[in-house]
């Protein structure tokens, strides 16, 4: 068995995206450098890690066949929606118009990422 460790984000100022992780997720920060840095889940079992891409492009959402593609999106459980809407959008996550379940929530992160909340 091998395990999975991590998800690294493409981003054009990594140590800017992993700051808004931690304090969406209540996160710790790792690595924190200029190409590259990580915020640590809880007891060091999860990490998202952020590289730097200069020419990084954001995914569309619904996609689009003649704009970029989303190649992954984030889960999060939640358990109040609500709270998690006031809480992610007052740190700078955008609330999606496409939103195709009644009981999950689409936000891109400040550059563009997908993720959602869900109960």
């Amino acid at each position: 068995m091998i395990p999975l460790k991590g998800v690294v984000l493409d981003a054009p100022d990594p140590r800017e995206l992993a700051r808004f992780y931690c304090r969406l997720l209540g996160w710790e920060l790792g690595d924190d450098e200029e190409g590259w840095a990580t915020a640590i889940g809880p007891d060091d079992c999860s990490t998202l890690s952020f590289q730097g891409e200069p020419t990084y492009q954001p995914p569309t959402w619904p996609s689009s066949a003649d704009k970029q593609q989303m190649q992954l999106h984030l889960d999060f459980k939640v358990d109040d929606l609500e709270a998690a809407h006031e809480h992610a959008t007052s740190l700078g996550a955008r609330l999606q118009d496409f939103q195709p379940q009644p009981d999950v929530r689409v936000y891109a992160d400040p550059v563009g990422h997908i993720f959602c909340f869900f109960v």
